[in-house]
């Protein structure tokens, strides 16, 4: 017996009832148009996966069951549908999958290992399933809980998500039962280089567990800072047999793969999986058998992204997908002639190629259809003119090297451009703040102060560009900013995204490096970022005199790599000053730098004492393994003893 499996993701939006049971149905009529039999669709698809405590409200489920009810219904016949729902039963709410077919809904699997970590909450909304435990739903008269779905004597079993990642799996209890196949509905997050971590899960659950394994994920910026990848999977024996796109711009996507049952039977009883467990009770399923495929077809892996490409697409979706849910008119950018903003405009830019590319000119104008787009024929440059406006707003201060940096890019970009001095507005209120004083501002007492009123003013006029044309404002600011409030509040922190807060300043200067030299992907290379890369990054606020160097951000900071190591060893490792020490003692060039020390203590003073900034960021992407937005990565104290007495430790140390 061979079986068709789909695994299918769909970009939903959380409590867009009507659109996500749109997209999944258009899902389910493709993996049928493909000859699929069983598809399994991602993890909460028919409420979105980001509805967060609204998930505690008893009409969201009510409204959810209303869409399973609709779906099940319109489901052809001699198909199994899987989907994700969340479920309220006895007064508590599960994150919950469930089979449908035929006009029925059949059974309902519930999720047992929550996550909980990083970006994820889950604790806060669901219960846990109790292992082994199964009861009658009182509306839907079908069976809930822990079971393996038995159609024409093949068995088939759910894992959602984090069930598949925890040690104490619910496929060893399947694998007891003899389950021929695992749909595992999922939502799990963009990071990057995890695609690679998954694509093991999948294979490697296929083969120990001895079944076909599908899953499913969701794609897109579903709810503001979390973005899906896709890339879909179904495996059998330990081989995957099939890879949907990656990072698609499409709202739905589809793997497909033909499964041999009789090899994956044959796999389990010689490979001695686990037989030592209580199965799951048996639900059997009242349908006509599956016909079996002729011949036998699957498209194996697809190559693997770098890390380059992964940034550059999660980010442009992350910022196409944001424009067209809050139906924006488009993005304004401060351009500044550095490397931040130089990297924002690129990735709008990318964001409109990526769409025509993947959706075509009709679907992006009909998906865009309350901005007024140029007539002609659509290509990256004409719609990233109507989609991106940019200004270079300077100060005494400025230089000629980054004015005409900042037209380079827009240039390349093919973004609309403006320039002017903002010199007088710093002038103004520095001529205020020394009345209120009674006493002159000057550069040697006042540095902070007059370098922050710069940026600040520069906020209220693309602001009000936003403002005045329903368009998003974007912050430059970059993680590595971020983790040391290197960043001024109310000034380049303004805005209302701020997609680079999720990756380091290291990784974005050699992406620039890369996107300059050779592309991305198909992308070809794109030289007129030699103005930004050819630059020492500076914020260029402080005034240069005769005999001084300019003012860069590593002399003011420290040398970028080593910021990036500490982010890395002190916030997501959560080491201490003492155990970062000792890490990078033993690394190349830090080692024999006699300002290792001075540079960790100025890196933890920094940390501890941001914190206020960092709760009020604009919403950001999580694109790396960790991120420093309070609301969805890293908790900090906004008051703490700020690592005082371990500095004091480590230095005298």
């Amino acid at each position: 017996m061979i079986l068709r499996l789909a695994a299918a993701s769909v970009a939903t939006t959380p409590l867009d009832f009507s659109g996500n049971l749109s997209l999944c149905l258009e899902a389910v009529f493709k993996a049928r148009s493909a000859g699929a039999q069983i598809v399994v669709l991602p993890e909460l698809c028919l409420s979105g996966y980001g509805c967060e405590d609204m998930f505690l409200s008893s009409w969201v489920s009510e409204r959810a069951m209303k869409s399973l009810t609709e779906i099940a219904l319109r489901v052809p016949d001699g198909i199994l549908v899987a989907c994700g729902i969340p479920l309220r039963l006895r007064g508590r709410v599960y994150n919950a999958a469930a089979l449908v077919g035929n006009g029925s809904v059949h059974g309902i699997a519930c999720k047992r290992h929550l996550a909980r970590e990083g970006i994820h909450y889950e604790p806060r909304w669901f219960t846990p399933w109790k292992p082994g435990s199964v009861e009658i739903h009182p509306d839907l008269d079908c069976p809930v809980g822990d079971q393996i779905f038995e159609w024409a004597g093949i068995r088939i079993g759910f894992e959602i998500c984090e069930d598949a990642w925890a040690a104490g799996r619910p496929g060893l209890d399947l694998a007891a039962g003899s389950c021929d196949i695992i749909l595992s509905p999922s939502a799990s997050h963009f990071a990057l280089g995890k695609d690679e971590l998954r694509a093991r899960l999948v294979a490697d659950g296929s083969r120990s567990l001895g079944v076909a394994f599908a899953w499913a994920n969701l794609s897109g910026n579903e709810s503001g800072r979390v973005i899906y990848d896709a890339s879909c999977r179904i495996a059998s024996c330990g081989r995957i047999l099939s890879e949907g796109p990656r990072i698609p711009f499409a709202p739905v996507t589809l793997a497909t793969a033909d499964v041999d049952i009789e090899e994956i039977r044959t796999h389990r009883a010689t490979s001695g999986h686990p037989i030592d467990r209580v199965p799951p009770s048996l639900t059997t399923l009242d349908l006509p058998a599956p016909e079996s495929i002729a011949v036998a077809r699957c498209t194996g892996n697809l190559p693997a992204l770098d890390s380059n490409t992964e940034f550059a697409r999660a980010t442009a979706l992350g910022l196409w997908d944001y424009l067209r849910k809050s139906r924006s008119s488009g993005f304004v950018l401060s351009l500044s002639g550095g490397a931040d903003s130089a990297a924002c405009a690129v990735l709008v830019h990318l964001a409109c190629r990526w769409a025509l590319e993947e959706l075509g000119e009709i679907e992006v104008r009909r998906i865009l259809s309350w901005i007024d787009l140029p007539s002609g024929a659509l290509d990256a440059t004409s719609l990233a003119k109507a989609l991106l406006v940019c200004a270079y707003q300077s100060t005494r201060n400025s230089g000629e090297v980054t004015l005409e940096a900042a037209r380079a890019v827009a240039a390349g970009t093919g973004a609309e451009f403006h320039s002017w001095d903002v010199d007088s507005l710093v002038e103004g209120y520095r001529s205020i703040a020394e009345t209120a004083l009674g006493r002159k501002l000057t550069w040697e007492k006042d540095d902070i102060p007059l370098q922050n009123i710069q940026a600040r003013v520069r906020a209220p006029s693309v602001w009000m560009l936003a403002n005045a044309t329903n368009r998003l404002l974007i912050t430059t600011s970059n993680r590595s900013e971020m983790a040391v409030g290197y960043a001024t509040m109310d000034g380049d922190t303004a805005g209302s995204i701020s997609p680079l807060a999720g990756i380091d300043k290291y990784f974005l200067l050699g992406w620039l490096a890369t996107l300059e030299a050779q592309g991305v992907a198909e992308v070809p290379p794109m030289p007129f970022l030699r103005c930004i890369t050819a630059q020492a990054p500076t914020a260029e606020l402080r005034p240069r005199t005769d005999g001084e160097a300019e003012q860069t951000d590593e002399a003011d900071l420290m040398p970028y790599p080593l910021l990036s190591r500490l982010e890395a060893l002190g916030i997501r490792d959560r080491k201490s000053p003492s155990q970062c020490l000792r890490e990078l003692s033993t690394e190349e060039p830090w080692a024999s730098d006699p300002r290792l020390k001075s540079w960790i203590a100025r890196f933890f003073r920094l940390w501890t004492r941001n914190q206020w900034k960092r709760e009020r960021y604009a919403p950001s992407f999580h694109l790396d393994r960790h991120n420093l937005d309070p609301r969805s990565g890293t908790r900090f104290p906004i008051l703490s003893g700020g690592f005082e007495e371990e500095l004091r430790e480590m230095l005298e140390g």
